[in-house]
């Protein structure tokens, strides 16, 4: 099960360079449920993701997710079967007290967009997280912040 909340962006934090980053690229088969594929680093990861709900009271998204490795032939083939584009970023990984801040540097076409996730192991913990001061408007319950929706909704402005 995966519990996160996702915020944009105010102010970038400082000494940015100094938290482990990773280069992802990913893609997607099918919205509905969810199946991505991705390229993180080095490793080619397959993911099956169903929303099982979303709580518009905290703004939690909770879904189930399941992962599993895939050759790198394998992923080059299922990039050519992707809906729209393939949604590349860089992902920054910042310790925040007991959680860990994924800080998302879209590139283009959304090169002006910084979304951070934060996952928790109960809607709980959710629901009484604080976030750091140089996080925005959380966004969790906007589907138009989804990399599934950056991804195809390219196709939709061509």
């Amino acid at each position: 099960m995966e519990i996160e909340r996702k915020y944009l962006i105010k102010t970038l934090p400082t000494n940015l360079e100094q938290y482990p980053k990773t280069n992802i690229e990913q893609g997607y088969l099918c919205m509905n449920p969810t199946l991505r594929i991705r390229k993180k680093g080095d490793a080619y990861i397959f993911t099956y993701k169903s929303r099982q709900q979303e709580s518009e009271h905290i703004q939690t998204c909770v879904n189930q997710e399941i992962e599993l490795p895939l050759t790198k032939e394998a992923y080059e083939h299922l990039c050519k079967k992707t809906d729209g584009i393939l949604v590349r970023k860089t992902r920054y990984c910042i310790p925040y007290g007991p959680y860990t801040i994924e800080l998302d540097l879209f590139k283009a076409p959304y090169e002006d967009l910084q979304l951070a996730e934060v996952e928790f192991p109960t809607t709980e913990e959710a629901e009484q997280f604080s976030p750091p001061e140089w996080f925005g408007e959380n966004v969790s319950g906007d589907f138009h912040y989804s990399n599934v929706f950056l991804a195809t909704d390219i196709i939709k402005k061509k």
